[in-house]
């Protein structure tokens, strides 16, 4: 049995953060806390780590990295689902090529999200998740053909759209955008709002919407101390992201 086949505690949905950077793992798991209904058990930060883990505290979810310092997440979920109870799994990591991405799509990984990226895109996959488990447990023994269509379609999440969000300009939307095109490595949201000519948050939103939607990518700066700052730039001309 699952994690899915199992009903959401109302204590929230007791997720493992397993990533091989401390730091990494810290803003994750804030992530996962921000979005109601999951809770966060415990972080690992090798496979022998996440193997304890999953073992001690039983978690529900595991948001999984590939490189870790003693082997791959992938390997690591690959040995667990073959156990008769095993967590769900979403594979966080800044690998990109197919081969990983097949690779997980075979063992069974509700999600695959590269890194870096923002808080919204991660809370629209655990949300998708959490909507699935939920539509599950209210399910009888047997689903038809559209309550089956409906859990694939809980699961895949709204496909992106270049269309600007309710309350979003167009033409604000590709300034926004262009703005971000013409600069020379990332950009944060401020000089992005003193090029284009309106706020900070204004540009912040509307960076987000271009996140969101895989137009431009989300860089994260850590400086000494306080939250890393989120930079942007092109996909196409985004340096490798470090594992």
């Amino acid at each position: 049995m699952t994690a899915l086949e199992e009903t959401t505690a109302t204590e929230g949905i007791r997720t493992l953060v397993v990533d091989d950077d401390f730091r990494v793992a810290r803003i994750h798991a804030a992530f996962v806390e921000k979005t109601e209904g999951f809770r966060v058990v415990g972080a690992a930060h090798s496979a022998a780590q996440a193997l304890e883990s999953i073992d001690e505290l039983r978690p529900e979810l595991v948001l999984m990295d590939v490189y870790l310092p003693d082997g791959d997440g992938i390997s690591v979920v690959r040995g667990l689902v073959e156990r008769a109870e095993h967590p769900d799994f979403i594979v966080i990591t800044a690998a990109r090529d197919v081969t990983t991405v097949r690779a997980a799509m075979q063992i069974g990984a509700v999600h695959y999200l590269v890194k870096p990226f923002g808080y919204d895109a991660l809370r629209e996959r655990l949300e998708s998740y959490r909507n699935l488990r939920e539509r599950i447990a209210g399910l009888g023994p047997e689903a038809d053909q559209p309550e089956v269509d409906a859990l694939f379609g809980l699961l895949r999440g709204p496909v992106p759209s270049s269309e600007p969000a309710p309350g979003h300009s167009a033409p604000t939307l590709e300034l926004v955008r262009d703005a971000v095109r013409a600069a020379h490595g990332d950009v944060s949201a401020s000089e992005v709002a003193a090029q284009v000519g309106i706020s900070r948050p204004t540009a912040q939103r509307y960076l987000s919407h271009l996140a969101r939607n895989g137009m431009v990518r989300i860089q994260l700066k850590y400086g000494s101390t306080g939250r890393p700052e989120h930079r942007y730039a092109m996909p196409e001309a985004s340096p490798t992201a470090k594992r």
